[in-house]
């Protein structure tokens, strides 16, 4: 694979990458907003929290894209994909939101480790970032598997 080709495959990863980050910060607002209920107080304030550190991770990726010399695209290209983080019809269902949120975390950790094996031993300042990214998704998905094993002992 030219470098060239090898440099278009990254900047085609980060972007598919870029547009997870932004679609959760969608989900993680909305989701945030419209649950109801004491027992989503706590799953609210985490997601809100999650909103600021899942845009600074798009924000992350946008500039590496363009330090790469890749374009970092506009609206009208996105396509959501997030199908189990969409805010449920009972906003008092707090499970469904917790296992959406588990989703989308672990699509984020995939798509990171897709990008550090594709920049190993060429990429070191992407792979870098990605680890790093990485760590925070990682972080995430713990924080909710733990929520979630609180919710299903009630």
């Amino acid at each position: 694979m030219t470098d060239e080709n090898k440099d278009s495959e990254i900047v085609a990863e980060l972007i598919k990458a870029y547009w997870m980050e932004l679609e959760t910060v969608l989900n993680y607002l909305a989701n945030s907003v419209n649950l109801d209920g004491v027992r989503a107080e706590e799953i609210k304030k985490s997601l809100a929290a999650d909103v600021t550190e899942e845009m600074n991770h798009a924000t992350q990726i946008a500039n590496r894209i363009k330090t790469i010399d890749g374009v970092v695209p506009g609206s009208q290209q996105f396509s959501a994909g997030q199908t189990t983080l969409q805010p449920p019809a009972d906003t008092t269902d707090v499970v469904t939101v917790i296992k959406g949120v588990i989703d989308a975390e672990e699509a984020a950790i995939n798509q990171y480790n897709k990008i550090i094996k594709l920049c190993d031993g060429y990429d070191y300042v992407t792979q870098d970032m990605c680890i790093t990214l990485l760590a925070d998704e990682q972080h995430h998905r713990r924080e909710f598997v733990g929520f979630l094993k609180e919710y299903e002992k009630a």
